[in-house]
């Protein structure tokens, strides 16, 4: 196996770069969009369809159990059999899954589709995230791009509540499932004409036991929450499915250790960046899903909105995330890194759901709304993109699938975990209004919203401070100062903690020779120590000496030979990492992008 042939997305003109992430745009907003479009919906389907309150917790469980259940297995699927290929076969099949969904006559097929939708939005959903990773590898474009995912993702469900609104309205129910096949081929065509083709070069055989650990542990967590909302924190069901959950998910990660070819390798999580930034998503989601579900109710029920006026009311907090989401981490990650922003964007969003605590039966929109909504805004901005950005940095393209589809289950098993904790939280406090004498429903309904505001918001508090200590200080890809002077060449950091690379990051040998070769920067790394035993398998890495970010990442081939591609003139530090020698790296200076460059690396014992 061999990754050291460049990225097919190396050589990409810019314009086209961001056209790419038009289309990954559309397929994951469709995504997004989704589940707040049918919770719209549903009521006029129930009365179209003729199922019954009890049933219609189903139409949402089944989507959420497939999509929950299955999304590391779409992401290892990408990794194995190519980005591109998942990415169609996922929009493909979401958009048959939708128009069977809008064609149903009944409650059982609803049901079907919901869970087809779920499970071929598994596979897409990863696949779009690691096209983003290996579109926008590295510099300033990442972060932007990024950013306008994370708008995405954390406005997708305000976004949801206007268009569900008005296609509920305006035309017909079936039109929130017809929608999606919209989306589906302005993506697709987009697809077709403009990813270029991502071959799997790694194909391990499927980690088939941990893929079935994987899969059930997930959905026993996510249909145990799901549960919770539904039949309350006293059935049994509850607690068998969570810890049935819990020991699945411990089974996992005890063959994760073991396997060859595992599916969710453990390189991938341990780092602390990504680690750090998986549990802010997974916050995130937790409050985010609260703030959409109460606000919903309280600008319908209290303030008397349609629900196409409710999507519009959530307007102002989109627009605070795109702002925000796409300035300022693309400013800031480079300089400061991911630490301060995620501390920040978790501390304005504790402080808007507390601000939201404080909603009475006299709020207006104006005035207690609002504001908050904006502050929210800012804080998912600010976070949500550096956490996505900074989980997905770095990771070996063999794991991007999988690691995009972390993200998506922290963002899954965050929305399962909110909507079943706030909900019950909400209902309890409500209860308990009541049984006050002279407690109105409606008073009582906003004492129990009050008080999952404020558990929401001591989440987003815990979450600051935990997520503040787990992830290291200091901006990606920092430069490391040189050894001594004049020695050509500058010592890197040894442990995972401190390379952005991640704990997959290995020694590095001593750059001796040069040669020319053809196009970018072409070589081999050989074995210098005095056995002489030929090629060293290898990570060689090329860093921008301008900014300190990745531009490029190559595994040597068997004979030890590499490929980068340059994408600009200027300094780059050529960082190789092999066991048994220690991290250096050799700065090279490129006057053309045109010029071939060699460089053979020598790896001395270490």
């Amino acid at each position: 196996m061999t990754d050291s042939a460049p990225s097919p997305v190396a050589s990409l003109a810019p314009a086209r770069r961001w056209w790419i992430l038009a289309v990954i745009g559309v397929a994951q907003l469709m995504v997004i969009l989704d589940n707040s479009i049918v919770n719209i919906a549903l009521p006029s389907a129930q009365a179209d369809l003729g199922f019954t309150d009890a049933q219609r917790q189903w139409v949402v469980t089944a989507y959420a159990l497939a999509f929950g259940s299955l999304l590391l297995l779409g992401g290892r699927l990408s990794d194995l059999f190519g980005r591109k290929a998942a990415f169609i076969t996922g929009l493909v099949g979401f958009a048959l899954a939708s128009g069977l969904g809008g064609l149903a006559p009944g409650f059982g097929l609803l049901v079907g589709a919901r869970a087809l939708q779920g499970a071929f939005g598994a596979l897409l959903a990863p696949a779009a995230l690691s096209l983003l990773t290996t579109t926008f590898p590295s510099g300033r474009d990442r972060a932007r791009a990024f950013g306008v995912f994370a708008t995405l993702a954390g406005s997708g469900a305000a976004i949801g509540l206007l268009l569900g609104g008005a296609l509920t309205e305006y035309v017909d129910w079936r039109w929130c499932m017809y929608v999606n096949v919209v989306f589906a081929v302005v993506a697709l065509v987009g697809a077709l004409v403009l990813l270029p083709a991502h071959p799997a070069q790694h194909r391990p055989r499927l980690d088939l036991a941990g893929t079935l650990t994987a899969s059930g542990g997930l959905f026993c967590i996510v249909f145990g929450f799901a549960t919770a909302e539904t039949s309350g924190w006293t059935s049994w069901v509850v607690y068998v499915f969570l810890a049935a959950g819990v020991v699945l998910l411990a089974a996992f990660v005890a063959i994760q250790r073991t396997v060859t070819a595992p599916l969710l390798p453990l390189r991938v999580l341990l780092d602390r960046h990504r680690g750090g930034s998986f549990l802010t998503i997974l916050v995130l989601t937790t409050g985010m899903f609260g703030v959409t579900l109460f606000l919903a109710y309280v600008l319908q029920q209290d303030l008397g909105f349609s629900p196409v006026m409710t999507g519009v009311a959530m307007l102002p907090m989109v627009a605070a995330i795109m702002s925000v989401s796409t300035s300022a981490p693309a400013l800031l990650l480079p300089r400061i890194g991911p630490k301060p922003l995620i501390f920040t964007g978790l501390l304005l969003g504790a402080g808007a759901l507390f601000w939201f605590s404080f909603l009475s039966p006299g709020s207006s929109y104006a005035g207690s709304v609002l504001g908050p909504l904006i502050v929210m805004g800012l804080g998912m901005g600010t976070a949500m993109s550096t956490s996505i950005n900074t989980a997905t940095l770095g990771v070996d393209p063999r794991d991007a699938g999988v690691a995009s589809a972390s993200v998506n289950t922290m963002q899954q098993v965050g929305g399962s975990v909110g909507t079943a904790l706030l909900s019950s939280i909400a209902g309890t406090a409500t209860a308990a209004s009541l049984a006050i004498a002279g407690t109105s429903p409606r008073t009582a309904a906003l004492a129990g919203y009050d008080r999952a505001f404020v558990v929401a918001s001591l989440i987003f508090l815990v979450g600051a401070v935990v997520c503040g200590l787990l992830v290291p200080a200091g901006r990606p890809h920092a430069t490391p100062a040189a050894t001594r002077a004049g020695d050509g060449a500058r010592a890197l950091p040894s442990t995972a903690d401190d390379s952005w690379g991640g704990p997959d990051s290995v020694p590095t040998p001593t750059p001796v020779t040069a040669r020319t070769g053809e196009g970018g920067l072409v070589g081999r790394v050989l074995d210098g120590s005095p056995a002489g035993r030929g090629p060293v398998a290898a990570t060689v890495t090329l860093i921008d000496a301008s900014d300190g970010a990745q531009v490029g990442r190559a595994r040597t081939a068997a004979d030890g030979s590499y490929s980068l591609s340059v994408p600009r003139p200027g300094d780059y530090l050529l960082v190789c990492a092999a066991p048994g020698a220690r991290p250096v790296a050799e700065r090279v200076r490129v006057a053309a992008t045109d010029l071939a460059i060699s460089r053979d690396l020598w790896a001395p014992a270490g």
